[in-house]
């Protein structure tokens, strides 16, 4: 049985940083893709990033590129997000998702959603 846990969420300021954690246990976690993905109400989840299963590539949306950074501690199971320069357009409700084998995959339908999401909310 997978169980993933996403935390590190919470209410801050524009401007301000956070950081996510996703534990997943019940997986092989070091073989398999994984991603960030952000869901608001009325919009489809989308991608934020996505890192291999070794952790020697990643991807970003364009909204956060150079102010988010996806990894991985393949040890300790866990993925990070580090978001930086967080502003109001990024609240959400972000969730880790499981892809599969090896490169990371640009398709939300690619990845298995197992958790209940981080909210994260970003005043002005």
């Amino acid at each position: 049985q997978v169980v993933v846990l996403e935390s590190g969420g919470g209410l801050v300021s524009a401007g301000d940083s956070l950081r996510l954690s996703c534990v997943v246990s019940g997986s092989t976690f070091r073989l398999y893709a994984m991603g960030w993905f952000r869901r608001t109400p009325g919009k489809e989840r989308e991608l934020v990033a996505a890192i291999s299963a070794g952790g020697g590539e990643s991807t970003y949306a364009d909204a956060v590129e150079g102010r988010f950074m996806i990894a991985r501690d393949n040890a300790k199971n866990t993925m990070y997000l580090q978001m930086d320069s967080l502003r109001p357009d990024d609240t959400a409700v972000y969730y880790c998702g499981i892809g599969d084998y090896g490169p990371w995959t640009p398709e939300v339908t690619d990845y298995a959603f197992w958790g209940q999401g981080t909210q994260v909310t970003v005043t002005s």
